[in-house]
């Protein structure tokens, strides 16, 4: 009896093969399988958020506390200009705010600051985020170049940083609204790379300018993510695009109205003659003093003019510096 090991390759190739299988598709599979790892991605950092973010009424002390409030608004527009002259990623300024934002709502003491020690805690929080986001770390001197009121001698920052390091009880792998970025802009079904980087430029934006509101400090990190995705995504894709539908059932149920509200706040900061003026790529400047908000919506917050916000150049130089190094 001559007994053949070979697979039926005459079945397989069969054109009725796919309808007899039980109408199987590869790609609605594919598909699927990719939503399923992107809910399991988003879900890891959905249940870590909540251990990095500042303590519940940090929000009333910064609106009830001028000296907080500016100076807070100070350090964080300084992260963003220290990011550009020292060519460090976006995440860094994210976890270095957040970091600032955790230790204040920690310290009772802080009502009673003075401005210089909220700046010693500001170049700290920089200087760990350099430390636990970059493969190349600035030295405290360059960290101190431009931007400050007072100069630091780097045993004082040093003992700063442990200071902060014990008080974060050495928690420092923050989640952020920046975190949830790039895992959502792999979820868009498009093939066309020069949306998706004008996607991530524009998210990354309009993130950064929520960075300096402190009336975002209210919404955890997935709600301002993902609104300010849909934000921007809205004006790019279309209304029924399959994956965008998808990606806000991956939002908690009791997070959908702080979605709504966030988003709806969000909206008001893109009404360009209104809330903001964003000029054209030749200008970089893309922030300017505003006032937000009307009295129905928390107490305004202004903008410092001249904060440098042009991510495409930074972004381009960033990637091409990583090209050279092999990295």
């Amino acid at each position: 009896m001559e007994c053949s090991l070979l697979c039926n390759e005459v079945w397989l190739m069969s054109p009725n093969s796919v309808q007899e299988n039980d109408g199987f598709n590869a790609n609605d599979h594919l598909a699927t399988s990719f939503f399923q790892d992107c809910e399991e991605a988003f879900g890891i950092f959905l249940d870590k958020e909540t251990r990095f973010m500042p303590e519940s009424g940090y929000l009333k002390l910064v609106q009830t506390n001028y000296l907080i409030l500016n100076a807070r608004l100070k350090a964080v527009t300084w992260f963003i200009k220290s990011r550009r002259r020292m060519n460090l990623s976006l995440g860094t300024v994210f976890i270095a705010a957040n970091y600032l934002d955790r230790f204040i709502s920690l310290t009772t003491q802080c009502r009673d600051w003075k401005n210089w020690m909220l700046e010693l805690v500001s170049i700290a929080c920089l200087s760990v985020a350099s430390k636990f986001n970059e493969t190349i770390t600035p030295t405290l001197q360059e960290i101190q170049m431009e931007g400050l009121d007072h100069c630091f001698a780097p045993g004082l920052i040093q003992r700063m940083e442990l200071t902060l390091l014990k008080g974060l009880s050495w928690r420092m792998d923050s989640t952020t609204p920046y975190s949830y970025v790039h895992l959502l802009i792999q979820c868009i079904d498009t093939s066309n790379q020069t949306l998706v980087e004008d996607l991530y430029e524009r998210v990354a934006e309009l993130l950064l300018i929520t960075l300096l509101d402190p009336k975002f400090l209210e919404f955890h990190p997935c709600v301002i993510a993902m609104s300010a995705f849909r934000c921007i995504s809205d004006e790019i894709f279309p209304p029924n695009n399959a994956s965008l539908a998808h990606l806000e059932t991956v939002i908690p149920q009791d997070h959908k109205d702080d979605l709504i509200e966030c988003k709806r706040i969000m909206g008001k900061l893109m009404v360009e003659d209104q809330n903001m003026i964003v000029q054209g790529p030749s200008s970089p400047v893309t922030v300017l003093k505003v006032d937000f908000f009307n009295s129905d919506d928390f107490s305004a917050v202004k903008i410092p003019m001249g904060i440098n916000m042009d991510l495409r150049s930074s972004t381009r130089k960033r990637k091409r510096e990583e090209l050279e190094c092999g990295l």
